[in-house]
């Protein structure tokens, strides 16, 4: 395993509300972080981004399933378990995803997250759950 990918999965085990500034060890200052919901350029932004969500969170745990590295690239795949206070009544969410990691300098300059979205977010929002939950059953039939 390349070190940059040891050093971003032991820095995700640590990280809460109270230590973010772990994310300089091991971001890039000029870091472009991409998610189905966000695109965060710069690691001041990217501290704003991990205050904001962790503000949100009560618990959040990554299970690392499997990593793979090619020369300046990292691949993690992983299961997030995690409760947040507006969805799914404040009971744990988990999603599978995985992290596509570039290196520069040492550091990780570039992480693109893929995940689904509806799995994470809109299916545990009340009203637009039930929505998907209805499109799902009528799009099998």
């Amino acid at each position: 395993m390349h070190h940059v990918t040891a050093r971003f999965i032991d820095m995700y085990n640590q990280l809460n509300a109270n230590n973010l500034a772990l994310l300089q060890q091991v971001y890039h200052r000029d870091i472009h972080f991409v998610d189905p919901l966000h695109d965060v350029k710069g690691l001041c932004a990217l501290e704003s981004y991990f205050a904001n969500m962790y503000a949100n969170v009560s618990a959040i745990e990554f299970n690392i399933i499997e990593t793979y590295d090619i020369e300046d690239q990292g691949f993690v795949y992983w299961e997030m378990h995690f409760n947040h206070k507006k969805l799914n009544r404040g009971k744990d969410i988990q999603v599978n995803g995985h992290s596509h990691l570039k290196f520069c300098d040492d550091k990780i300059i570039y992480q693109q997250d893929h995940f689904d979205a509806a799995a994470m977010l809109y299916r545990n929002i009340p009203i637009l759950g039930h929505l998907i939950r209805f499109i799902n059953r009528r799009a099998v039939k």
